[in-house]
């Protein structure tokens, strides 16, 4: 609390006369002591005391105003519970707390001041002192003393001490135990064994020491910790007055001091005094009892007799509380407070083994209440002196008990509470808290009620820290700060730097030392307390522990690690010995079978007793007046109790988590862990006041269970899901609920979301749990989103709306905690890390603001779990998280990062331990898509429940489709819609039915009465409207009942189903609105007559039916839930006037929460049931340590984190706000892109991008410009990730420059936007675009690209390309065209030139195509620009070296290659030979693969419409030709060259550069074999480096390219003649290989186009293929035969190849080919007859068998030809003359291609057939000819083999025998020439005349060759040529002079050398023939005949003659 008023103290009080009111307790505790101080309560009476300060500071002892309810603490509370079960647990914790009391030592009895200053010898105690560690925000550290008396405090030390201010920390926990170290130093070491110290005899004057620490200094000093919180260990040594006193003459009457009988010495004056006061009283006069037991203790005191003899000296102070008197009750109540701080009441008769139940409580029925007798009470076991001493002091309380006695009871309860040596438990326990709590509520003045509320809290607080908890499980992480060192070794704890934080952000620390391992170990607990009654104080057990202070070797170093503001209060690293190695202790421990409860195991039991009290109190309902007064006892005593509650949750949440917390039952030794024992009472205290309207009630509510959430999650899994699904969650989502409450709920929230480990968690543990019911992570961000985006109804003005409070809680708070407001106010009471909600939900913006805050904060915690990786990245702004990280690495000894990433919970104290269970992200993604599956199944099911259930099949939910399963399924699965169930169940299809059986099978009716079964039925589905489905449930509901219930009224099944039916009908009559007349009790009776197997049912049975449904409806329970709301109000006047006043929001609020309150409780209820079951199967908590659940938790909550975003940046203009948002977005960018999340990357960043409304300036403000910056910064930390966006990023940067042009004045051009002008961007906004920030951020995302990787560069390129053409496109033609984002292309080509090569390619990929599309456009300027940009990266890329066959250069440069193909204007062609020149000029040394590209843009330049373009191309090329002919070759581009010259020869325009490009490709040749580069004068090369191929090859390739493409005739006979003349020179040095591939790729290729009609295409037109034909071709088929001639040895073995070539050009359509090609096959064999082997000749003759077949028209026989056909057969003829005009290669069909059979051939078809026919036929016949002149060729002839010479034969005499065989069948001559194949009638007589004169001819040199081989053959040739001899003769005879002159003249020469072949057979061969041939000769003499026929006649005859003898030989 903060308070601004300032109350000026006397000066007495110190150097701080202003004192914050923050410390009022202290004041008003002085103010009322001063009033009320009797003379006996002098300042040598308090021995301990407790300093007020302290306690208003301590942040263990939160003590808070006293705001809070019930009139009083029930009696009922205090009775002890054996019923539960109690645990063991190490030694407690204590810690001196800090006491109200202290300030009471200060106000002494000026009477008794001198005597008390001589009885303690003068001693003064200087103050140990010690600093707390600097508190954020101080500028030095405030002092703070603690001050505990003894005899004699300093006079004025607690006054004098400055108090801290109220918003600051107070001393830290360890600083009494530091100061006690201080102190004890100069001390000597008591040993454990020396009696116990006595008083010395004279004060020490050097040091004296304060009691208190004089007392802890003999205690170990090295703290232990408690809950968290380092104490010093009070309770194991025997309290002492420490300082020594000197023995010195008594000036008294009596003794000055009493001996104990433990040893401890007690002031003679502090007894004597108070009895001396009692028995001077009236009331000592007036009872007997009193005066005689006041004077037996007086006596005994100055005898120096009473020290051990306890109750004979408490009796007269019993007796003086009995009497009421006010006076007497302060003096006596005070000297007892006295006498308990000097352990005088440690009772001595109990034994030193703790009571294993508690002791009988002594009160008002042990004897009569205000007796005036000795009080002995003999029927009852004597209760314990303890018991005695509480039961006195608490019965001095009552109603009418004045204030000053109450103030007394209080101090009295407080000192024996707190006293380390007299321990009270259980009910003497509770009754002392009791009383102090209605002293509290009763009291009527402000200052009684705020010691009492102040005692209250510390009586609290030491009874949670006196627990000891798990000391035996510490883990090594643990054990270094809880050390308790044995045999005086001492450890120095390290020092380590204080961390400040926000409470739920702070990172455990590891420890840095070697653990030392504790003392306190379990075994040691057990034995403890058999230890020497002697040694003990009070029957505690006292724990074995060396002093550490005693070597005096600490030198003042806190024991333990300080670390300010921390989770809660100040935390030390060694909490984790809470949540480390619990589980094994959890697991092993198995409790004694019977166990003697050791004083822990009270003290946890104490603990929880007085926890479960508090929560009783928080549960006590309110009626609606104590909910509207603040002030009521019962608005009072709830929210005090709540308050407890809270600060016991805050300062010792370890008892809740440690496993050794164990609550023992006393009867029966079963142990509960304390959690399970405190969970019950500690929900239903949540769920009763978390609905509460109070709002402050609700605040500490919230506040509670958010430390539930925080610290307790591990253990409380389910409920914590009941609480949130029930009751926080609805409140949020409720529109009656308050903003107040939404705002706390949010602010809650808000701690959640900063605490990374706690959000995935509860992902993890619910939306990941199929049996959580809710996706609770989910649920709360589109909640958040929802409220954050919900529409303001009313903005109120910006002054009225205070900032939203910062995301931490109110970091003051958590240092001082302890500023105790007013006990009337009832403001929100201070616990550390409490919010302010005074500043919360003031107004619908401002719970929005926090929402959003909300939103943001799990973002970033969401950035902080899932993407920190060892060091912190680069874009975590929030120094909070970068500090974490920070600590983290440089703290962290185990540096594995998964588990101490930011987790500020894996080692939290005020946290459960986290059960370590794999943390599997798979696990829980497959888990997570299981429930999504299932909740769609449910979606379905409610939809359409026949689809769910096939859904839920399919999916495997339901295994099968057995009804049973079914049923099971739904009577199980939560969130099926119970109408859904009842249609599905009760549809008529036998299935339905039998799932409805078994459905109803599964429902539990047995032993229920009739109407409670058939609500039990009914609240299982929903029943559906139709009467048959109600027919068929109710029989198997009646089927069911009466299977079940035996005690029933039913003679059997059908009467039970008739009156469920009509129970059913009643229910809809009785409570339907419909229904007018409802149905009375008599006409229910009467209905049901006689169902009862004739019998009527018993009457009391139907009426009890009737009245149970008309007056509780049979409903299903949700629809209750559903169907509350507030009556509206009624119309009218009247109805006005009655609401007058009516809160209907917060009427329909409180019916709505009790309702969740009652349905919360009724599942806890459940829950304990299954808890006690043992079923906890879903209770396992997991816990997170993997980064990978932030992207499913990313990926469900994407679309509300988006909406939440930008709703509030649209709506509003608030920088803070929009600043916000876009912290937002760059964190859900963060997680999208480190997760590569593209769908939700592209959403965040798309629509930030909008945001920026650079496409729409002149709405423009502030904020876009912000989001610009923004999407920057974006762009500079992301850039990694992005991917595809970029582009909206880019996009932004160009519209940016844009926007600063526009604001510049600039006139820029938009395509598109004609006669639209923009409104320009305000000058603010305009000056904005062009600052630093955003200059610098923009220049940053182009400049920093060189980081970005391999891949994301890529994506970054293609982006910007993409942006920059549409920049470029924008500009359409204008002459200052954008090119911003080219112009950052260039720059950051530049940038980025020096990546590797692989990452270079894969960009140049991009650019390249981009500059390949902007070289194009037609926006000149476009061009020019980009080329220039080009040249100049070409520039700088070319200084880079290339190693040889790689192609980098040859890829960069290409577009200017493509920019000279494709840009048809020639301003830019020139430009880009002029940037290729200047390239050349400046970087010729550079060029490797460049070449290739340069020597392509040439070959493309050659092609240009214009001659300058194509000259200056020529140019260059003939220089670098020059030039640079050795580079070109030795880097790989010679066949680049020679290409690049081939096209310029082939230019067609400009005849003069194809002929001197002719030339330069021929005179390469000679270059070419001098450089040495081309390794012509090595003799070996390897394959790939032939140099026949890499140089001849692609220089005789271009010769041939020319002769094949060139258009210019003279430039093809040129290449031609220059192949052939380069072959026929150089030729003789290839070797046989290259001749190889010369003749195959590019010899016969020359003649392809006679094979292939593929090949046409090259030509354009008909005329110029025939030109080429007839020219080209023709002189290259000679120039060929010429080469081979010339190189027939080398080129024999292609012969095949040549004459396969010939074949071709022969067999063509074409017969001038064909001539050529016969004439080309002749002069070849001629030419080379004696190179022929005899395998060639057979070579040559298979040729002519197959040329003479080819051309065989077997088709003339065709009879399909002669069929008539309509039309003219004029038209055949034409067709056929008319293919003489052009050349055009057309190969013969194969004689294979017969028509089918009776197919009926076309005219068209017919008349190629027969132009085939004729070509056929000419080429038979000069065939013939051709042959015949080979055969006459004497050197042919004399050549060829004479086996292949009769093969010729053979197919020469085949063509005789096919003409002749067509000349003889006049039939067929005649049909064709009918149908028109010819003008007259066809014959074949050429043919068969040539064949036939060829054949004799050779035949007859064949049989008269006079070589052994044709000898050998003269039988064939003579079988080949008699027939053929005599059948010509034959024919020739018959032929008639008259008609066949024409066949006369062609056979006269053949029948003439026939008779002159025969006429020279020798005379055998001759005399064997004549028969044959004479008669034909004679024949012959009868004819008109040539002279040549009668010449070799008469040869004939005249041979005849000699042969027969007639003639004589002359």
């Amino acid at each position: 609390m903060r308070y601004s008023r300032k109350i000026k103290l006397d000066r007495r009080s110190g150097p701080d006369p202003d004192l914050a009111v923050g410390q009022l307790p202290e004041l008003a505790t002085r103010l009322v002591m001063r009033q009320h101080t009797p003379p006996s309560f002098h300042r040598d009476s308090v021995k301990h005391s407790i300093t007020l300060s302290k306690l208003a500071s301590s942040p263990t002892t939160t003590w808070t105003p006293p705001t809070t309810t019930t009139a009083a603490m029930d009696a009922a509370d205090t009775v002890h519970e054996a019923s539960i079960p109690l645990p063991p647990s190490p030694p407690p914790h204590d810690e001196p707390m800090p006491n109200i009391l202290s300030h009471f030592s200060v106000m002494r009895d000026p009477v008794d001041e001198n005597r008390a200053r001589s009885a303690d010898g003068e001693r003064m105690t200087p103050q140990a002192s010690t600093e707390g560690e600097p508190v954020e925000g101080e500028s030095e550290p405030d002092t703070v003393t603690q001050s505990e008396s003894t005899s004699e405090p300093p006079t004025s030390a607690s006054n004098t001490l400055p108090a801290p201010p109220p918003e600051q920390a107070g001393p830290l926990p360890d600083a009494p135990a530091e100061a006690s170290q201080e102190v004890a130093r100069n001390l000597p070491d008591p040993d454990d064994s020396a009696p116990p110290p006595t008083p010395p005899a004279k004060p020490i004057p050097s040091n004296p020491v304060s009691p208190a620490a004089r007392r802890e200094s003999i205690l170990p000093s090295s703290p232990r910790v408690a809950n968290g919180h380092p104490q010093p260990s009070v309770e194991s040594r025997p309290s002492t007055p420490t300082s020594r006193r000197a023995s010195r003459p008594s000036t008294d009457s009596h003794k000055r001091s009493l001996t104990l009988s433990k040893g401890n010495t007690v002031s003679v004056v502090l007894i004597s005094s108070a009895l001396e006061t009692i028995a001077a009283s009236k009331e000592a006069k007036r009872s007997a009892p009193l005066k005689d037991s006041v004077q037996r203790a007086l006596d005994m005191v100055k005898s120096g007799q009473g020290g051990d003899r306890q109750r004979e000296i408490f009796e007269p102070l019993r007796l003086a509380c009995e009497t009421r008197s006010e006076k007497l009750m302060i003096a006596s109540l005070d000297c007892i407070s006295k006498l308990i701080s000097y352990s005088f009441f440690a009772d001595t008769s109990s034994t030193p083994q703790a009571p294993s139940s508690p002791p009988p409580s002594p009160g008002p029925n042990s004897r009569p209440a205000q007796s005036n007798s000795n009080g002995s009470h003999s029927s009852l076991p004597a209760p314990s002196l303890v018991d005695l001493v509480v039961h006195t002091i608490t019965s001095c309380h009552n109603e009418s008990t004045p204030e000053t006695v109450s103030l007394q009871i209080v101090k009295a309860l407080l000192a024996l509470v707190l006293s380390p040596t007299v321990l009270v438990h259980q009910s003497s326990l509770l009754k002392a808290v009791r009383t102090v709590y209605n002293i509290f509520l009763l009291s009527v003045d402000p200052v009684n009620q705020m010691v009492a509320q102040g005692g209250l809290t510390q009586m609290v607080n030491h009874v949670f820290a006196r627990c000891k908890l798990g000391t035996s499980s510490l883990s090594r992480s643990e054990s270094m700060t809880a050390l308790s060192i044995r045999d005086g070794d001492s450890v120095k704890s390290p020092k380590r730097p204080s961390m400040v934080m926000s409470p739920r952000n702070s990172i455990p620390l590891p420890p840095s030392t070697p653990s030392v391992p504790s003392i306190n170990e379990a075994e040691e607990l057990s034995s403890a307390p058999t230890q020497d009654s002697s040694e003990e104080s009070s029957g505690a057990p006292s724990v074995a522990a060396t002093d550490e202070t005693a070597n005096g070797d600490v030198e003042g170093e806190p024991s333990v690690p300080e670390t300010n503001g921390s989770h809660h209060s100040a935390r030390r690293p060694s909490e984790s010995a809470t949540s480390d190695a619990i589980h094994d202790e959890e697991a092993d421990y198995q409790g004694p079978h019977h166990r003697q409860l050791s004083t822990n195991d009270l003290f946890i039991k104490d603990a929880f007793l007085v926890f479960r009290a508090l929560c009783k109190l928080t549960m006590k309902p309110l009626n609606s007046e104590s909910e509207r007064d603040l002030k009521s006892h019962a608005m009072r005593s709830k929210l005090l109790s709540l308050h407890l509650v809270l600060m016991i949750l805050d300062s010792h949440m370890p008892i809740f988590v440690s496993p050794s917390a164990i609550i023992y039952s006393s009867s029966t030794n079963e142990a509960t862990p304390f959690i399970q024992a405190a969970n019950q009472y500690l929900c239903l205290c949540l769920s009763r006041n978390a609905v509460s309207p109070v709002p402050q009630v609700f605040e500490i509510s919230v506040e509670i269970f958010w430390r539930v959430i925080s610290g307790l999650r591990t253990k409380l899994k389910k409920e914590i899901e009941v609480l949130l699904h029930e009751i926080f969650i609805p409140i949020l989502e409720m529109k009656t609920s308050t903003l107040k409450q939404k705002a706390v709920i949010l602010s809650m929230l808000q701690r959640l979301s900063q605490d990374p480990q706690a959000l995935v968690e509860i992902y993890l543990n619910y939306d990941c749990d199929s049996e959580a019911a809710d996706n609770i992570y989910e649920h709360f961000m589109n909640i958040i989103s929802k409220i954050g985006t919900a529409p303001v109804s009313s903005v109120p003005p910006k002054g009225s709306d205070p900032n939203s409070p910062a995301l931490q809680p109110q970091t003051k708070q958590h240092h001082g905690s302890g500023q105790v407001p007013p006990s009337f106010s009832t403001a929100s009471l201070s616990v550390p890390g409490t919010v302010d909600v005074s500043t919360i939900g003031n107004s619908e913006a401002q719970l929005r603001r926090q929402a959003l805050e909300c939103l943001v904060a799990v973002l970033k915690s969401l950035v902080a779990w899932g993407t920190t990786s060892s060091s912190p990245p680069e874009h975590v702004t929030d120094p909070m998280i970068r500090s974490q990280i920070e600590e983290t690495r440089r703290d962290n000894v185990t540096p594995d990062i998964s588990t101490d990433r930011l987790s500020p919970g894996g080692t939290d104290p005020a946290r459960g331990p986290t059960p370590e269970l794999v943390d599997d992200p798979s696990k829980f993604e497959s888990a997570k898509q299981k429930k999504t599956t299932l909740l769609e199944g449910i979606k379905k099911f409610n939809f359409k429940p026949k689809r769910g259930i096939d859904f839920f099949i399919e999916t495997g939910f339901i295994p099968n489709r057995d009804p049973k399963t079914i049923a099971q399924f739904l009577l199980e699965t939560d969130g099926l819609n119970k109408a859904a169930i009842g249609e599905y169940l009760g549809e008529g299809d036998e299935e339905n039915i039998a799932i409805m059986h078994a459905f109803v099978d599964l429902l539990d009716l047995s032993n229920m009465p009739f109407v409670d079964a058939l609500r039990s039925f009914l609240q299982a589905f929903r029943l559906p409207g139709e009467a048959q489905k109600i027919d068929r449930f109710m029989l198997k509901f009646a089927e069911r009942y009466i299977a079940t219930n035996t005690e029933h009224p039913f003679a059997n099944a059908d009467t039970a189903y008739v009156l469920a039916y009509s129970t059913i009908m009643l229910n809809t009559d009785a409570h339907s609105p419909q229904v007018k007349q409802r149905m009375t009790k008599q006409g229910f009776i009467a209905n049901n007559r006689g169902i009862n197997d004739g019998q009527d049912l018993p009457a009391e049975f139907l009426n009890a039916i009737y009245d149970d449904i008309v007056n509780n409806e049979i409903r299903m329970k949700d629809e209750m839930e559903a169907a509350i709301n507030i009556a509206a109000p009624a119309p009218g006047i009247a109805g006005v006037l009655a609401n007058v006043g009516r809160d209907f929001q917060k009427e329909a609020y409180v019916l709505q929460s009790n309702n969740m309150a009652n349905k919360t409780e009724a599942l806890f209820r459940n829950l304990m049931r299954s808890q006690r079951r043992g079923t906890k199967s879903s209770e396992q908590f997991f816990s997170a340590s993997h980064f990978v659940h932030v992207r499913p938790m990313f990926e469900v909550a994407w679309i509300p984190f988006l909406a939440g975003l930008s709703g509030p940046l649209q709506d509003t203009d608030d920088l803070e706000v929009v600043e916000l948002c876009l912290q937002g977005f760059k964190a859900a960018i963060h997680i999208a892109c480190f997760f590569d999340l593209e769908l939700e990357r592209n959403a965040f960043i798309s629509t930030l991008a909008k945001f920026t409304f650079l496409n729409n300036l002149g709405e423009m403000k502030t904020k876009n410009m912000e989001a610009i910056k923004a999407l920057l910064d974006i762009a500079v930390t992301e850039g990694n990730h992005l991917k595809a966006s970029w582009r909206e990023v880019l996009t932004c940067v160009s519209q940016l420059e844009h926007m600063q042009l526009i604001s510049s004045g600039v006139d820029v051009p938009e395509a598109g936007r004609k006669g639209r002008s923009r409104k320009p961007p305000t000058e603010e906004l305009a000056n904005e675009s062009r600052s630093t920030h955003i200059t610098v951020a923009a220049d940053m995302v182009f400049s920093l690209s060189h980081y970005l990787s391999g891949t994301a560069i890529v994506e970054f390129v293609r982006a910007l390309c993409d942006v920059s053409w549409e920049e470029i496109q924008s500009s359409g033609l204008s002459q200052h065209p954008r090119l911003f984002s080219l112009q950052k292309l260039v720059e950051i080509s530049y940038y980025n030139m020096n990546r590797i090569r692989l990452e270079w390619s894969n960009m140049w990929d991009i650019l390249g195509e981009h500059f390949n599309q902007v070289c194009c456009h037609k926006n000149p300027h476009v061009s020019f620009f980009a080329l220039d940009a080009l040249r100049q990266l070409a520039m700088r890329f070319l200084e880079k070296e290339e190693l040889p066959h790689f192609k980098f250069q040859k890829d960069f440069l290409r577009p200017f290659e493509y920019t000279m193909i494709h840009n048809s204007n020639p301003d830019v062609r020139d430009m880009v030979l002029q940037c290729l020149q200047q390239m050349i000029q400046a970087r010729v040394h550079n060029l490797r693969s460049g070449w290739r590209t340069m020597f392509a843009v040439f070959s493309a330049a050659s092609k240009a419409a214009t001659e300058r373009i194509a000259s200056s191309a020529f140019e260059i090329v003939t220089r670098l030709n020059k030039d640079h002919f050795p580079s070109i070759v030795r880097h790989g581009s010679f066949a680049d060259l020679t290409v690049c010259i081939t096209d310029f020869c082939k230019v067609s325009k400009y005849q003069k550069i194809s002929l001197l490009a002719i030339a330069m490709l021929r005179d390469i040749i000679p270059t070419m074999l001098e450089c040495p580069d081309c390794g012509f004068k090595q003799t070996t090369h390897s394959a790939t480096d032939d140099p026949m191929i890499k140089y001849w090859f692609p220089v005789l390739f271009g010769f041939y390219d020319v002769i094949m493409n060139g258009e210019d005739l003279e430039v093809r006979r040129l290449a031609l003649d220059s192949l052939f003349s380069t072959l026929k020179t150089y030729g003789s040095t290839y070797p046989v290989e290259f001749w190889d591939t010369v003749c195959q790729e590019l010899l016969f290729p020359i003649f392809a186009v006679l094979k292939s009609s593929q090949d046409l295409s090259r030509f354009s037109t008909q005329e110029d293929m025939s030109v080429w034909l007839s020219t080209t071709m023709i002189q290259a088929l000679r120039n060929l035969i010429d080469l081979y001639t010339f190189y027939f040895e080398t080129l024999e073995r292609f012969l095949d190849g040549l004459l396969d070539l010939l074949c071709v050009c022969i067999c063509q359509e074409n017969d001038t080919l064909a001539r050529i090609g016969t004439s080309c096959l002749q002069q070849l064999l001629e030419s080379n007859v004696k190179k022929l082997s005899p395998a060639r000749w057979e070579r040559v003759a298979t040729t002519f068998v197959k040329l003479f077949r080819t051309t065989t028209p077997h088709q003339l026989f065709d009879e399909s030809l002669r069929v008539e056909i309509d039309g003219n057969s004029q038209d055949a003829q034409d067709a056929a003359e008319s293919t003489d005009q052009a050349m055009i290669p057309a190969p013969l069909s194969p004689n294979s291609e017969q028509p089918k059979a009776g197919t009926r051939i076309s005219l068209n078809e017919r008349r190629r057939i027969f132009r085939q026919i004729i070509v056929k036929c000419v080429l038979q016949l000069l065939l013939i000819e051709t042959t015949n002149d080979l055969l006459r060729n004497e050197e042919v002839y004399n050549t060829i083999p004479p086996e292949h010479l009769l093969r010729l034969m053979g197919v020469l005499d085949h063509s005789y025998q096919f003409a002749r065989m067509f000349n003889e069948d006049k039939e067929l001559r005649t049909g064709l020439w009918k149908v028109g194949f010819m003008k007259h009638l066809p014959n074949l007589l050429k043919q068969e005349s040539s064949s036939a004169s060829t054949l004799v001819h050779v035949l007859l040199r064949m049989y008269y060759d006079p070589r052994p081989e044709h000898q050998a053959a003269r039988p064939q040739v003579a079988d080949r040529l008699m027939p053929l001899g005599l059948g010509v003769l034959q024919d020739f005879n018959k032929l008639r002079l008259d008609t066949q002159a024409k066949n006369i003249a062609a056979w006269t020469p053949v029948v003439a050398e026939i008779l002159q072949g025969f006429v020279k057979f020798d005379d055998k061969a001759f005399t064997r023939y004549l028969p044959a041939i004479y008669p034909l000769a004679t024949d012959l003499l009868s004819r008109d005949m040539a002279p040549e026929i009668r010449e070799g006649l008469r040869e004939y005859f005249l041979r005849v003659g000699y042969i027969q003898g007639i003639v004589e030989r002359s």
